[in-house]
Order: structure tokens, then C-alpha cells, then sequence
């Protein structure tokens, strides 16, 4: 038996070495019993939420390299499950995405960015599964209460609307529908989504619940007959590789539909691989999604780097290719949806596990990890200590198996920067002499994919732009005649809305506008602030000036702010603290050190009406600021010590309509 070439090449050892080093775990690999159960895919999910907002400004080609190393087949992590977020208004980890009817008789199918991400996902790879999932509503589904169950018909027709409104403008088919992300779930509700669905010729879509833990919706299954029949998966997040009792009990597919949710670094990847075998080792999970698809969002923001890959500089084009996408590769490049495990899996007699699946046709692959404790932690939950040690593994295989007479073989080894490979592929295995019996030698924090496929590969481009802060001087007008996306770029909603506008009746200066379009609270899913707010720049900005054109439309109690040195935003907008600089109808003007309006540095009155153009500008200079309306000094040298930097920001006092003009930002050093 020839031993494998290249950086691993101790790894493949002969038979008459292996009689004189230590004794070797004995692994069989076998269909003759029959088939486990069939693999669903690997997937990521985009939003909960806003996770792609910087994304989408990327420059070509960039923007296209990105999305090939996401979901191109054979090429990088060659995805085969997109699941989005069902924009709802709301803040949902990292910001807001909206939602394509904020209003009982709106509907707009272009809002967003989650509809272009699904076709660009489509183009790349036609067979890929879309699942559509809520985490906030709009809040007039909620009739004044923070619920979407308040009246159930109407919310699963706002959700079968959107699948509809997928389908009709954008020839997209979604495959699943979930109930609504980490939260309860209504039984009466679920039964009305599948009648409405049904109803609107949807029969294919399936419906996942609940998105949550396995409990309690297993029991509810299994003491339901009729909530069994129309749900298809039981969908848990971050369940550990485990399974309730209950939910094998309900004998439907069992997924893990979020998991992973940690920093991107070769810890992260470790974790992706550990999980990605042992969800189904454990726990029979034939589909293992990733929170989230790609770190496309300021990373001072809950969770950054939480992505497959990173790309949070549109404005320089830079991006990396983490070790999860390689990860990712190991299994999805050698593996469809349809196919199907062995049922002779397990765990490594020394630490470590090892899948097999097949096409039914003949081809089989096998991934075999052995991620340490230490370099395997995923953010959540806890993981019980285990040892892993070097070892030798032989496989045998048997059944339709034995015959085979070569297995490619593709090797990543995570750890010390001296010793990392991602994703390279060694030399063949070969088996004609061997009676389908070869010994591997491993060692910690390896993942080894060997498979009968010869499609394959480790895909690049020509190194991105290096990496850039954010423009020390940056102005956006909003004069964008017809816009592609709904929202003005490096723009991040935290709380509301702010969308393209252009005002029909303004010929002049002011004819399109960035406007923030909520006139309620939603439903929220996180704790979205009582003040609609959207960041932009560099966290690390200090000494900066800020100055905007601002349009309150509410005459009674309207108000708008701008602000420097915001340090806080996602899950934590409510108590964001910086330099706010407000404006009120009432004739109020208020300069506060938070969000929340508690900490009031100055106050005073000042000529502002709803229905006019003012211009607010606000300097930052070490301890001291000033602020100025329409060029005139308004306050100045007030002592601000905290926070010493942040984002640039735009925001109202309430859910409510204003607009704003000619944004500009310069920071001085």
C-alpha cells in the first residue's frame, strides 16, 4: 500500500507497519444492513440579523468572488442550504432588516438585500434549498401587542405573501418556512400557516418548527396528531450534538438549524468540523445550518466575525476566505442533499469521529475529524471535556463498498500557524490489494475527506484589495434615480427603517432623501431602542465632525438627532452612548451623552417647525463638542468624556417619518 504524498504524508500507513505500532481502532464501513437516514445538506444563514448588510456595496469583482467561495459547487464551501431572515423591522442580533409590508395595505417585494442574495445563490448552484424564517413583524400585525399571534390568519398571511412575492418577482421557490426564530410558537397557528399555504398552491413547502430547543415542541408533536402531520422538520438551535427523546420519538427529520454562532478563527473552524460529523453521530441531525453565512457587518457590532467567512470592507473591496469555508468544503463539495449516511458511523476509539454517505449509485465519502477539546469550544453551549490523542484508524469496507479501487483524499490540519493546511488534496488511496482495508495515522485537529468523487477543488481569485479603515471623509447625497437596494451603503440600521426616498413634490435640493419609514414599533425580537438610529464609519473614530440635512415630518412631536462616537449597537442599541445632538417641533434642542436621552449635557429652545429643511452639524475635539444649526453656533465646549470613540449616526425620537440630506463626515485626526 503506497503512503500518501505531500505536507500529511505520514498519514497513510502500511499493513506490515501498522502489526508493529500500537494496536489501531477498527472501523467497518457497510450497506449490507441498509442505509441510515438520508443527509439534508449544509447550510448558513443570512439575517438574524443584517448579517449581510455590507455585502452588498462591494465592488465587482469582488462581490462576485465572495458569493463563489459561499456557494459556488466544488469551489469553496459550496453551501447547499441559503436560509434568510424574513425582514420584520425589528432589531435581530446586528441591526434591522425590513420587511416587505411595514404597513397593513404596503407591500414591496425589492426591500432588502435577502431576495438579490438568494438569486446570486441561485445562479451559482440552481439545486439550492431557501428556507424563509421570521425573527421580528411588523408591528401592525400586532393590533398594539407585542405578539404575532394576535390574529393568526393574518400573520400566516403575511408569510405566505412573501413566499408568494419570492416566487412572482423573483422566480425564486422557497423550500421551507419556519414559525418565528427563538421564540414560542402557537400550535393553532402553525395548522393555520399549512391550510393558507396549501390553499396557495404551496403543498411543497414544508414547514420547520420551532427554530427554538427540541423542547417543548417535540411533546406538542407527539400529543397532537394533527400539529405532527404538518410539521416536516424539528428544527433546534445549538442543541450540542444532542437530541431530546421526545423529538426521536415524533420519527421526523431532526436538524440543527442554527448552530456554529463563533469567532471565525481556526477555534471556530474546529468547531464547525467537530459538528458538522457529530450532529449526526449524536444525535441523527441530517442538516447542520450556520448563524452566520458571512461577517458582513461592523465588527465592534454583538457576535462580529461569527461568519463563515469575512467581508466588513465594502469600501476597499478586502475580504478573507476564513478556515470555516474550507471546513464547510470537506463535507458539502463531497456530498448532495439525497444522499445518504451509513449506518456504520461513530465516534474514534482515541478521540474523534468519523461519517460515511452514499449516493445509492455507487460512490461513497467519508470524512473523518479530530478536533481537540481546546481548538473545538463553539460559543455555545457548554462542552464537556474530552480527550483526544494520536492514533491509527483502519476502515474497512464492505458491502457495495468492497469493490472500490481508489479514494481521493483531501486533508486540512488546524492548530499552530507552523503546522496548517486547509483543504489541500494529497495523493490517491488506493485498494485494489487491500480488500478495502487501509490504515490512517492521525493526529489532533485534523479533518480528512476521502471520497470516490473527483470534482473536488480548492478555488481561488487573485488576492483581494488590502484591507482600509473607512474614509476619513465621506458624503452621500441619496441622489439615487432608480437604487438597486433599498438602502443608502455602510448605512446599518439598529432600530427603524431607513430607506431610499424621493419626494415628488420637491423639485429642488431635496428631491431624494434617506428616510426613516416606521410609524410603529414592531414586534420586536431583540431589545430595539425607544429612538429609530442608523451607524456608519469606524468604530475607532475620535475627533470628528458630523453634518446632516434633516426633515421632521410629525408636527406634534417630532424630533431627529445626529451623533459621534456611538458605542454601542445590535442587542445593545438601547444603551448606546456617544454625542447625540437633538432637534424637536416643540422648539426644544437637547446635546445627551446616550441614546436613551438620560445623561443631558445642554438644553435650551430654538426656532424648529415640522415640514423644513435645517442642517445640524456636530463637532467632537478630544473632551469638548459644539454643535451648530444651519451654520450658526447653537452650544459649544461642552466637556464629553466618555465615550473616547465610535460610529457616526443618524436617528428620530420615536417610530415616526423623517428625512435626511446631504450626509457628510470628516474626521480631523
Amino acid at each position: 500500500m503506497t503512503a500518501a504524498a505531500g505536507s500529511a504524508g505520514r498519514m497513510l500507513v502500511p499493513l506490515l507497519l501498522c502489526a508493529l505500532l500500537a494496536s489501531s481502532g477498527a472501523y467497518v464501513l457497510d450497506d449490507s444492513d441498509g442505509l441510515g437516514r438520508e443527509f439534508d445538506g449544509i447550510g448558513a444563514v443570512s439575517g438574524g440579523g443584517a448579517t449581510s448588510r455590507l455585502l452588498v456595496n462591494y465592488p465587482e469583482p469582488c462581490r462576485s468572488e465572495i458569493l463563489d467561495y459561499l456557494f459556488k459547487p466544488n469551489f469553496g464551501a459550496s453551501l447547499h442550504i441559503l436560509k434568510v431572515e424574513i425582514g420584520g423591522d425589528g432589531q435581530t442580533t446586528d441591526g434591522t432588516e425590513p420587511s416587505h409590508m411595514h404597513y397593513a395595505l404596503d407591500e414591496n417585494y425589492f426591500r432588502g438585500y435577502e431576495w438579490w442574495l438568494m438569486k446570486e445563490a441561485k445562479k451559482r448552484n440552481p439545486h439550492i434549498i431557501l428556507i424563509g424564517l421570521p425573527w421580528s413583524f411588523p408591528g401592525w400585525l400586532g393590533k398594539g401587542f407585542n405578539w404575532p399571534y394576535v390574529n393568526t390568519k393574518l400573520t400566516a398571511y403575511y408569510v405566505v405573501s412573501w413566499i408568494l412575492g419570492a416566487k412572482h418577482y423573483h422566480e425564486l421557490d422557497i423550500d421551507y418556512i419556519g414559525i418565528w426564530n427563538e421564540r414560542s410558537f402557537d400550535t393553532s397557528y402553525i395548522k393555520v400557516l399549512r391550510k393558507m399555504l396549501d390553499s396557495q398552491g404551496l403543498q411543497r413547502v414544508k414547514i420547520i418548527a420551532s427554530d427554538n430547543l427540541w423542547e417543548p415542541i417535540s411533546s406538542s408533536m407527539l400529543h397532537d396528531p394533527e400539529l405532527l402531520k404538518v410539521i416536516d422538520v424539528i428544527g433546534a438551535h445549538y442543541p450540542g450534538t444532542r437530541v431530546s427523546q421526545h423529538a426521536k420519538l415524533t420519527e421526523k427529520k431532526l436538524w440543527s438549524s442554527e448552530d456554529f454562532s463563533t469567532l471565525n478563527g481556526d477555534v471556530g473552524a474546529g468547531c464547525w468540523g467537530r459538528i458538522l460529523n457529530q450532529n449526526y453521530v449524536n444525535g441523527n441531525m441530517t442538516s447542520t445550518i450556520a448563524w452566520n453565512l458571512v461577517a458582513s457587518y461592523y465588527e465592534e457590532l454583538p457576535f462580529g466575525r461569527c461568519g463563515l467567512m469575512t467581508a466588513q470592507e465594502p469600501w476597499s473591496g478586502h475580504y478573507v476566505v476564513e478556515s470555516p469555508i474550507w471546513v464547510s468544503a470537506h463535507t458539502a463539495q463531497f456530498t448532495q442533499p439525497g444522499w445518504y449516511y451509513l449506518k456504520t458511523v461513530g465516534h474514534l476509539e482515541r478521540g474523534g469521529s468519523y461519517v460515511a454517505l452514499t449516493d445509492g449509485l455507487g460512490n461513497l465519502t467519508i470524512i473523518i475529524e479530530t478536533m481537540s477539546h481546546k481548538h473545538s469550544k463553539c460559543i455555545r453551549p457548554f462542552l464537556p471535556f474530552y480527550n483526544v490523542s494520536a492514533q491509527l484508524a483502519t476502515f474497512t469496507l464492505k458491502g457495495s463498498f468492497g469493490e472500490i479501487p481508489e479514494l481521493q483524499m483531501w486533508y486540512t490540519k488546524l492548530g499552530k500557524p507552523s503546522e496548517r493546511v486547509l483543504f489541500k488534496q494529497l495523493d490517491s488511496l488506493w485498494l485494489p490489494d487491500c480488500n478495502g482495508t487501509f490504515t490512517l495515522e492521525l493526529q489532533e485537529d485534523e479533518l480528512i475527506t476521502l471520497t470516490t468523487l473527483t470534482t473536488g477543488r480548492k478555488g481561488s481569485y487573485p488576492l483581494p484589495p488590502k484591507s482600509r479603515p473607512f474614509p476619513r471623509v465621506y458624503t452621500d447625497n441619496f441622489s439615487v434615480d432608480y437604487p438597486f437596494f433599498s438602502e443608502a451603503p455602510n448605512f446599518a440600521d439598529q432600530t427603524g427603517v431607513f430607506e431610499y426616498y424621493m419626494n415628488p413634490e420637491d423639485p429642488g435640493e431635496h428631491r431624494f432623501t434617506l428616510r426613516q419609514v416606521l410609524n410603529q414599533r414592531p414586534i420586536t425580537w431583540a431589545a430595539d431602542a425607544s429612538s429609530p438610529i442608523s451607524i456608519i464609519g469606524d468604530y475607532q473614530w475620535t475627533n470628528l465632525t458630523v453634518s446632516c440635512d434633516v426633515y421632521i415630518e410629525n408636527p406634534e412631536k417630532g424630533g431627529v438627532f445626529i451623533a459621534g462616537r456611538v458605542n454601542k449597537g445590535g442587542l445593545l442599541v438601547r444603551v448606546a452612548q456617544g454625542v447625540f445632538f437633538w432637534i424637536f417641533t416643540n422648539g426644544l434642542y437637547r446635546v445627551t451623552g446616550d441614546l436613551g436621552g438620560w445623561i443631558i449635557y445642554s438644553s435650551g429652545y430654538v426656532e424648529v417647525t415640522a415640514k423644513k429643511w435645517y442642517t445640524l452639524t456636530l463637532t467632537i475635539e478630544g473632551n469638548l463638542s459644539s454643535g451648530k444649526l444651519n451654520g450658526k453656533v447653537l452650544w459649544e465646549n461642552i466637556h464629553v468624556k466618555y465615550p473616547k470613540n465610535g460610529w457616526a449616526a443618524i436617528g428620530t425620537r420615536s417610530f415616526e417619518f423623517a428625512q435626511f440630506d446631504n450626509f457628510h463626515v470628516e474626521v480631523s485626526h
